[in-house]
This record gives structure tokens, sequence and C-alpha cells, in this order.
């Protein structure tokens, strides 16, 4: 992760920190138990589950802990993050794998104005009673914060082909 005040070429800030706007309030649930820290971090999900060790886990607090009920392992889920450690100013990046500039939208970075990342996962084991669920892979740092889980389902999260 760069630090706040470097940016690549063509790179552009907001005037303004998304991050210091109250425009909703949210309940982080949980957070992230993996492997993964500022120093040694995958660049995504496909580059963890490269790892023999990409397992990591989450651990839902005690109050959410009943919401998991129906969770089971072997099922696949939609781990909702919020990548609190990441920037929210940058509105054009200049990624290492593009010729051009982009915006955040057209992009997988966690450098957006909320810093939400959503990961399709499949659950390896769960234990409801201590809110442990164990998740195949991860790219996300140890102790981010947890804000939702939605059951990934095939007929629901696959758009159907565009004629």
């Amino acid at each position: 992760m760069k630090g706040k005040n470097s940016l690549r070429k063509n790179e552009v800030t907001l005037d303004f920190d998304p991050g210091l706007r109250a425009d909703a309030q949210l309940a982080f649930i949980g957070k992230v138990n993996s492997r993964w820290s500022i120093d040694e971090c995958p660049k995504n999900l496909t580059a963890a589950r490269a790892y023999d060790s990409a397992f990591a886990s989450v651990c839902i607090d005690a109050h959410y802990r009943t919401g998991l009920k129906g969770l089971e392992a072997g099922m696949k889920i939609w781990l909702v993050l919020w990548f609190h450690r990441a920037r929210r100013d940058i509105i054009i990046q200049s990624p290492r794998h593009a010729d051009e500039a982009k915006g955040p939208f057209s992009l997988r970075s966690p450098v957006r104005p909320n810093p939400i990342s959503i990961q399709a996962v499949t659950i390896t084991d769960i234990d409801i009673e201590t809110g442990k669920i164990g998740i195949d892979a991860t790219d996300a740092f140890d102790a981010t914060p947890v804000l939702d889980i939605k059951p990934w389902r095939e007929g629901l999260d696959i758009p159907p082909p565009h004629d």
C-alpha cells in the first residue's frame, strides 16, 4: 500500500476525503483472521488461492452469531468487507496492469470512495457457537472488518447472457 501522499503518474485525487463525510452508518459484524498484512498480501483472491496457506477465517461478534443459522461447510458465500486501510480520495488510478488511467468503478482496486470489498468464498468449516467461519481464501488484511455475509446463489448471482 502506498503512502498517503504518493501517487502514480496520471492519478487524480478528489478535493475532499470521502471518509470524512457521514452519509451512512454501518455496523461491523466481525473481523477477518488471515495471514496477510500490509507487508505481505496477494493482489486478489485468485492470487490468494495460489498460496498453500491461503485458508482464513471470519470471526463473527457474539451479538450476530444467531444470524449464521443456515450456513454450512461447502456453501459459497459473498463476504462483504470494509477495507479500512485503503485510500478513499483517488478518483483516477494508474493500475500497473493497464495502459491507461481508469476510475475506481472500472477496477477491482481497494482504493475507492467507499472501500467495500465483495469476495466470493467457500465455507470450509463453521462453528456457529463461537462464530468462527473457515473460508478457502481471502486477500484481506488480518482484522479487516466484516460488514455482511450473503449466500452465493448460482441462478441469482450470474447475470443471464445478453442478446
